[in-house]
């Protein structure tokens, strides 16, 4: 038989913003019971080094998830191992149903199920990264100085980048399956212009390759996508950028959402379209995406559903929806 069980505070995931909740939402004593989903830790578990996290000049991004979990754990958050495969969030008590069979009630609810990079899918992408592959030009840029690197797309996510890593690399080529980029005119303005930055018009990989004592990228492969004709590039590393997917399948149809699925939040809050159910880091960033200021949305969130959780009282009962009033609703990008 399945089992049941009611919380204060339900946190579904378990990056940066995820395990902020917990421990802010603990030492409030709303003993918040943490589901920690497919990939416990977030994207931070697949990165190598990080150096932006204050307080740490270098450390492990699993190592760094690993003391954020023991921290939630020390603070009195229960954390599970599990994934939240349906979320229900049209009465309260909000119901979550596991895979394990569990369901939980919930009096609030706090999202921090986070973002995930988009790959091009191809075997020997996945066999480097974190060896020379990387979504992330803020978090990985740095070990890139003097030498030669690829970056793949044609957004303003891509050039943003290719213009980023300028500042260490000394050469970037930036590889676009198109004759133009969609990239807003003043960043291809900065980009054509700069010295260290050349594009590759018309082409995708095909394949990266490297070695594997001690692993690392050595090179790529792009075939024109018009007449197959391959040019190989001698880089050392390949940012993917070609966008990132907010993982908001749980709730796409039952919170507002924008472009192509980031929870909408009431500016300056966590606060989403729902009242008693708030939403934290990459879910709802779409500019910034730094394990920082996820952990930053997590504190906000925790605090924002207790002080929620203290208007409501007594009256856990009530089914009313009433409007946050900041704004018409925006349609989910198709």
């Amino acid at each position: 038989m399945a089992d049941a069980r009611h919380v204060k505070l339900l946190i579904i995931g378990s990056g940066p913003a995820g395990y902020t909740a917990a421990v802010y939402a603990a030492r409030a004593m709303l003993e918040p019971v943490l589901i920690q989903g497919i990939q416990p830790g977030g994207q931070l578990t697949i990165t190598t080094d990080v150096e932006n996290w204050p307080g740490e000049t270098s450390i492990m991004g699993p190592d760094l998830m690993v003391r954020m979990e023991a921290h939630a754990r020390e603070m009195g958050a229960e954390i599970v191992s599990d994934h939240v495969s349906a979320l229900d969030l049209s009465k309260r008590p909000f119901t979550a149903t596991a895979d394990s069979g569990t369901t939980y009630t919930a009096d609030a609810v706090i999202l921090a199920t986070g973002a995930q990079a988009k790959w091009m899918g191809l075997p020997s992408e996945e066999a480097f990264k974190g060896f020379g592959v990387s979504a992330c030009a803020t978090c990985d840029g740095f070990f890139y100085r003097g030498q030669e690197i690829a970056v793949v797309g044609g957004g303003n996510t891509a050039v943003e980048e290719a213009l980023f890593l300028t500042n260490f690399a000394s050469k970037v080529t930036l590889i676009h399956r198109r004759d133009e980029l969609r990239a807003e005119k003043i960043l291809q303005k900065r980009l054509f212009e700069h010295p260290k930055i050349e594009v590759l018009w018309n082409h995708a990989i095909e394949n990266i390759y490297g070695s594997d004592n001690p692993k690392g990228v050595e090179g790529l492969r792009a075939r024109h996508v018009d007449t197959g004709e391959i040019t190989d590039l001698p880089v050392t590393g390949v940012f993917i950028a070609i966008g990132h997917a907010p993982a908001s399948d749980l709730v796409k149809d039952q919170l507002e959402t924008e472009l192509g699925g980031y929870v909408v939040t009431k500016p300056g809050t966590t606060e989403t379209s729902v009242p008693g159910v708030f939403a934290a880091g990459d879910l709802t960033d779409h500019v910034y995406r730094q394990a920082v200021t996820s952990a930053g949305m997590g504190c906000m969130a925790a605090l924002e559903a207790e002080r929620w959780l203290a208007e409501q009282g007594q009256d856990e009962g009530r089914d009313e929806r009433e409007p946050l009033g900041y704004g018409a609703p925006v349609e989910a990008a198709q």
